[in-house]
């Protein structure tokens, strides 16, 4: 009996292969980091960001200096040549983006803020409230942005983060919107539901189950409301009705060099440039950011 059992072979054992669930912020990674255009867009988009914000610091000139060089053309000394006064050009469209981009940045948080609370509050009572909410975002929603903006900041003395402000107030209706639609279906989900049966208040439901888990459609309209914000930003500043000297911005560059585009096209297109590649930029991101957010594509294996 015991050499039977000498002989029977031992069972061999397998190794257990574990397979790791990724979490949604990873696959929402990979997703974005497959849209190349997104990636090629978002190191743009920092390099611009950058170069506006360090570059503008270490330049050897300011962008209120006045050098003996008046309306010279690009070269070492001046990568952007000059204006009739001296100005480098290069200093203010440094500058110009910086202040661009902080008040399109201050614009997408406003809005983005505003309009998702007023957004996730409308979806989750719903009736009269929700009815009464969505009136009032439809009005603002009517109004032609550039003219009301217009009106508004033409009593002010060109204050950046006032002309933010009032542009943020036209915009916010956009987001609210989107998150309105993502609540309705968020608040029938299970999870809501056992929330509400354990006695959750409707501020707890609200902001640590449905603004979280629609941050996806949040973050990608917000991103977007950046270039919106760039070129309403620039259309009031060419009008002379955004920033105003001494200060400056890209759409105020383009405004003061429209009379010289034959003369100097320097002044014109470096500044136009610029507002072109930064929304593009940023509309490439946003492109990526829906892509890779997309509710369709989570069953696609990464």
């Amino acid at each position: 009996m015991s050499e039977h059992l000498s002989t029977v072979a031992a069972p061999t054992t397998r190794p257990v292969s574990t397979v790791r669930q990724r979490s949604q912020r990873e696959l929402v990674l990979r997703r974005f980091l497959r849209h190349k255009a997104a990636v090629i867009s978002l190191v743009l988009f920092i390099a611009i960001v950058l170069l506006a914000f360090v570059g503008g610091a270490v330049w050897r000139y300011g962008y209120a200096d006045i050098t003996p060089a008046a309306s010279v053309p690009p070269s070492a000394q001046h990568p952007f040549g000059t204006d009739n006064l001296g100005h480098d050009t290069f200093a203010q469209v440094l500058r110009g983006t910086q202040r661009s981009i902080e008040i399109a940045l201050l614009i997408a948080l406003l809005a983005g803020l505003f309009g998702t609370l007023w957004g996730a509050f409308s979806g989750y009572y719903r009736g009269l409230t929700d009815s009464i909410m969505m009136r009032i975002a439809d009005l603002v929603l009517t109004l032609p942005l550039l003219a009301v903006a217009a009106v508004l900041t033409r009593a002010t003395s060109g204050s950046w983060w006032f002309v933010a402000l009032v542009i943020a107030a036209l915009q916010w209706a956009y987001v609210s919107r989107v998150v309105r639609g993502v609540v309705l279906s968020l608040r029938e989900k299970e999870y809501v539901e056992a929330s509400r049966a354990l006695g959750a208040t409707d501020r707890w439901i609200i902001f640590r189950h449905l603004i979280p888990n629609a941050l996806g459609p949040i973050i990608v309209n917000v991103t977007i409301l950046v270039a919106a914000a760039i070129l309403v930003e620039t259309a009031l500043s060419f009008l002379g009705l955004g920033v105003q000297p001494p200060d400056t911005s890209l759409g105020l560059l383009v405004s003061e060099a429209d009379t010289a585009v034959s003369t100097r096209p320097w002044l014109f297109y470096f500044p136009g440039a610029f507002i072109v590649l930064i929304a593009l930029t940023i509309n490439f991101i946003g492109d990526g950011l829906r892509d890779a957010f997309d509710p369709t594509q989570r069953k696609v294996r990464p």
